[in-house]
């Protein structure tokens, strides 16, 4: 009997049935006879092992630094705890302790400043104002690595340092009184926020740089400007019971060794918050400018001077950002500075 060709309704199933076939056999995992459970075995441990599939993130060059913290994609703003929230017991006592600290330094830790600087002088209204350096911005970056003193800081040792150079005196022994109620400050304005990332306003915000900035540039704006509250001396002006505008230069100023005695960091809290109300209002040249003649002037020796004013800029100052171990107007900066520290009691 001859064979009925097929129709070719049925070619047409056979060769789908041929398809699905070859293409299930190259999908399927493939052992040899007698392989099959160690092979499944196999295949289960590596499912077991294998972390949850994520987007593939860019890739990153190898550093041998730690990694920074991560940062939040255009982070909301931060607002600080109201005064109003502080809690009525002993721990809202030493959240008030430290606000007036922060508030009149030298009066609420006299044993710890030399100078006639208070904390809000840098960080504008009482540590909260954003692009002043903000204190709540700040507690949330603690524990980090800083380059200033080549080691991990917690957020006590980083005010210790504010201590030692911005108020030009000494710093409060750990577990210290003043430590404890500024640390207790800083924690009650950042309540909320997260922690391990750079918050939209924090520090100052960092100017360009210029192709070159200029003492006399800058002492035109000063004069122009900055005077009216400063002096024309850079001494500040004061009422008579405490200091109303901060000494900018001198022996009653911020040291050698203070963060607001590098020119960039000047600039950008200049630009961002000075003259008083009227931040932004300078250009950034003339930011930078006035931040340079600031520089210029002598101030308390740094603590951390190195018995010659060459190997102390060497060492802490060898950038075009001070200009301490330079000369300006006929004067090296730096030889004749004031002592560091608070005078000797009496």
């Amino acid at each position: 009997m001859s064979k009925a060709p097929f129709d070719p309704a049925t070619q047409a199933a056979v060769v789908v049935f041929i398809g699905l076939a070859f293409l299930v056999g190259r999908t399927l995992p493939w052992s040899a006879p007698g392989e099959e459970p160690a092979a499944a075995a196999r295949a289960t441990a590596v499912e077991a092992k294998a972390p949850p599939q994520t987007p593939a993130a860019p890739q990153q060059a190898k550093t041998s630094q730690s990694p920074p913290a991560a940062p939040i994609a255009q982070p909301a703003a931060f607002t600080p705890q109201p005064e109003t929230s502080i809690p009525d017991d002993d721990f809202g006592k030493a959240i008030r302790f430290g606000e007036s600290i922060f508030q009149d330094t030298k009066t609420n830790a006299p044993g710890y400043v030399g100078n006639d600087l208070r904390c809000a002088n840098c960080h504008l209204d009482r540590g909260r104002l954003p692009n002043s350096a903000p204190l709540w911005a700040a507690y949330v970056l603690y524990p980090a690595y800083r380059s200033k003193n080549e080691h991990v800081n917690t957020f006590a040792e980083r005010l210790q340092g504010c201590f030692r150079f911005s108020m030009n005196g000494k710093a409060p022994p750990l577990g210290d009184p003043v430590l404890v109620a500024l640390e207790s400050y800083a924690y009650f304005l950042a309540r909320g926020a997260p922690t391990g990332v750079k918050l939209a306003g924090q520090g100052y915000p960092a100017l360009k740089k210029p192709e070159s900035f200029d003492f006399g540039r800058g002492a035109e704006v000063y004069a122009q400007k900055c005077a009216i509250c400063h002096g024309p001396e850079g001494q500040g002006q004061k009422s008579a019971s405490a200091t109303v505008f901060p000494p900018l230069w001198g022996p009653a100023s911020y040291n050698w060794g203070a963060g607001m005695a590098v020119i960039s960091n000047a600039a950008a809290f200049i630009k961002s918050n000075m003259p008083l109300g009227q931040g932004g209002s300078l250009s950034d040249q003339e930011a930078w400018d006035v931040a340079a003649f600031l520089d210029g002037h002598e101030r308390p020796q740094d603590p951390r001077f190195a018995q010659t004013v060459e190997a102390t800029r060497a060492k802490f100052h060898d950038t075009p950002m001070s200009a301490y171990g330079t000369t300006v107007n006929g004067v090296l900066l730096g030889a004749s500075s004031p002592p560091s520290g608070p005078a000797p009691s009496r």
